[in-house]
């Protein structure tokens, strides 16, 4: 999988490029990444303008009308020096698929190489971006955690170890494995809806694996996959419970 090269941002301004989802029905992590981002010293802006990267169109074959989004988040972003994602399927879509969306377009190519060399998920930029492994966070009690690993942020930015090494360094913090950790939850935007009985069969061995953990809290940095695996946990009476990433850390921030 092809990936452009990036310059370090160490030292650079942050852009918060915030995701739908996030903006929509989960503001509070992009509070924690903010939260975050200012305990590490780092300047961020947030465009107020942005909308959504373009991918639910893009994957669902419309790709004309992904490409009207993907121009308008260009524009939004042409300033920004480095821009954070707190989503990995997000930052994937600008990072890969932006050069595909665009690559027979000699004009606005050049924009998607530059914002697909500078864009980052959020616990990538702080440990391979930053250099940074160990944030000196506690949480206020000790809890156990185990990682579902979203399939964009695996398979296509090849995360996986970002975040458990972030994890294993907060103070009351531990860290359990999760059964098929890196298999899917099913949710893969609409195809949980045109494949509504695959993707409730995807949910439920993810849940069954959940259960089974003897971690109470499961950890990923999309909440797409937050909501798809809580949704089941959720008509299932489960007590447990998916949390993004950015919200355990920024908890760990409270004295």
């Amino acid at each position: 999988m092809y990936l452009p090269e990036r310059p370090s941002p160490k030292g650079k301004r942050v852009s918060l490029f915030v995701t739908c989802i996030v903006d929509m029905v989960y503001p509070a992590v992009g509070m924690s990444v903010v939260d975050i981002l200012e305990h590490l010293g780092v300047e961020i802006d947030f465009p107020e303008n942005q909308t959504c990267c373009g991918q639910p169109g893009y994957n669902s074959g419309y790709r004309n009308d992904a490409r009207e989004v993907a121009l308008h988040f260009l524009r939004v972003f042409a300033d920004a020096d480095v821009i954070v994602v707190p989503s990995g399927s997000c930052a994937a879509m600008i990072r890969h698929e932006y050069l595909t969306l665009f690559a027979d377009d000699p004009v606005w190519l050049p924009h998607a190489q530059r914002a697909a060399s500078i864009t980052w998920e959020f616990t990538e930029f702080i440990v391979q971006g930053l250099g940074i492994t160990d944030l000196k966070l506690r949480l206020p009690q000790p809890q156990t955690f185990a990682i579902h690993d979203a399939c964009h942020g695996l398979r296509i930015l090849g995360l996986g170890e970002e975040a458990r090494t972030l994890l294993a360094n907060v103070e009351n913090a531990a860290l359990e494995d999760l059964k098929d950790a890196d298999a899917c939850c099913g949710f893969g935007g609409l195809f949980s809806v045109k494949m509504a009985d695959v993707s409730g069969a995807m949910l439920q061995k993810k849940i069954d694996c959940i259960n089974h953990c003897p971690a109470a809290t499961i950890i990923t940095g999309d909440t797409s996959c937050m909501t798809q695996m809580n949704g089941g946990l959720s008509r299932q009476k489960s007590v447990k419970r998916v949390r993004h990433i950015a919200d355990v850390l920024a908890e760990g921030l409270k004295k």
